[in-house]
């Protein structure tokens, strides 16, 4: 592909004036910079064209040269007389860093020096009656805290630290290898930009301790597992007197022995008598929150049974000052209980009582019906 006119990647004239060149440049530059047009093939490419322009045209041997011949000046097409490919455009990108990114490198270089602490995970485990009420539990929670003696600046007295001189607080320095010009982390302060001369004896000059911290924690009513409760600012101390990080609760309700849960809905499994099924009658089960309640068992229930107690579920969770939706429902799931352990007179009376019940088991009889009709096909 055609390269295209040095003049025109620049919008400029071809009789601009050298400041006319470079302020064009700048313009350019700052518009196509990797570091604002990150992960875009066309930006970058446009930028590398932008520095072979300013690379020529700046200099008024190359320029007299590309205004006689073009392109072909640079491409080994005039002989031995001709100019060679533009080499190192990173010390004419250098004389115009400063102007186009020295603000944007200056407030990542006070990010560097002024960390932010890490996120801190905690798990905790409730049981289901304080999911259902809601509480508040005291955890201890390891990390470091800002050092008090230097006030988190890692320098003793308090002091402020000082500009890193090998950088000049960039946190970066620049070396040309060839046709680029390479970035890399300051040796002297490790991309902090600043560096502590009398670090403080406290915290060996990090601006943090390790302590451990008690905290109060609200946990709402209705938290299922996996719920995440954000406790802004309790996480690790940043360091040299960076914000701190986040603690993040990470909630797991506890299996219950009576009651399983499935979102809002409660289901408790209530094992009834053979007769008791048989002839219907009332039990009083638990609720979650310490209660009883009356349920009416129809006669002739079977296992697997269910009656529902409105309202009688867990609590919807909390968002903020209100509350969303109605708490759920209890499901009671009637269990059947075969006798056990019969004595001689309760065996007497189920053998008269199974020879006089032959049309009462209408379940029984469907299902050797249909038996029966099964091996009646098979040996047909």
């Amino acid at each position: 592909m055609a390269k295209r006119d040095f003049y025109q990647l620049l919008g400029i004239s071809r009789g601009a004036t050298g400041d006319e060149i470079k302020k064009a440049y700048r313009t350019k530059a700052k518009e196509l910079h990797p570091d604002r047009n990150q992960d875009c093939k066309i930006s970058e490419a446009g930028f590398k064209e932008v520095n072979e322009a300013y690379e020529v045209l700046r200099d008024p041997q190359k320029r007299a040269a590309y205004d006689r011949f073009g392109h072909a000046a640079f491409e080994g097409g005039m002989g031995g007389g001709g100019f060679h490919h533009p080499g190192d455009f990173g010390s004419a990108f250098a004389d115009v860093f400063e102007d186009l990114f020295g603000d944007y490198v200056g407030a990542r270089g006070a990010r560097n020096r002024a960390a932010r602490g890490q996120d801190l995970r905690y798990n905790l485990r409730v049981t289901l009656e304080e999911a259902f009420t809601g509480i508040v539990k005291q955890i201890t929670v390891p990390g470091s805290t800002a050092c008090g003696a230097c006030n988190g600046t890692g320098a003793e007295g308090a002091a402020e630290p000082a500009t890193c001189p090998t950088c000049a607080g960039m946190g970066k320095v620049r070396a040309s290898q060839g046709f680029f010009t390479v970035e890399r982390t300051c040796p002297t302060c490790n991309g902090a930009g600043q560096i502590v001369k009398n670090p403080c004896n406290a915290c060996d000059g990090s601006g943090r301790i390790e302590k451990d911290r008690t905290l109060s924690v609200t946990i709402p009513a209705g938290v299922e597992s996996g719920t995440r409760i954000r406790l802004a600012g309790e996480g690790e101390a940043g360091s040299r007197g960076g914000p701190q990080g986040d603690l993040y609760i990470f909630i797991e309700v506890r299996e219950h022995e009576i009651f399983l849960r499935d979102g809002r809905t409660l289901a408790c499994r209530v094992p009834v008598g053979m007769a008791s099924a048989a002839l219907g009658g009332e039990i009083e089960v638990p609720t979650i929150d310490g209660g009883r309640s009356k349920v009416k068992i129809p006669a002739g229930s079977q296992t697997g049974k269910q009656m529902r107690l409105r309202g009688k579920g867990m609590p919807p969770l909390r968002h903020g000052a209100g509350m969303q939706g109605e708490p759920g429902d209890m499901l009671i799931e009637i269990m059947v209980e075969t006798p056990v352990n019969l004595t001689t007179r309760q065996r007497e009376l189920l053998r008269e009582f199974d020879q006089i019940a032959a049309d009462n088991n209408p379940q029984s009889q469907s299902f050797f019906t249909k038996v029966k009709g099964f091996w009646e096909g098979m040996t047909g």
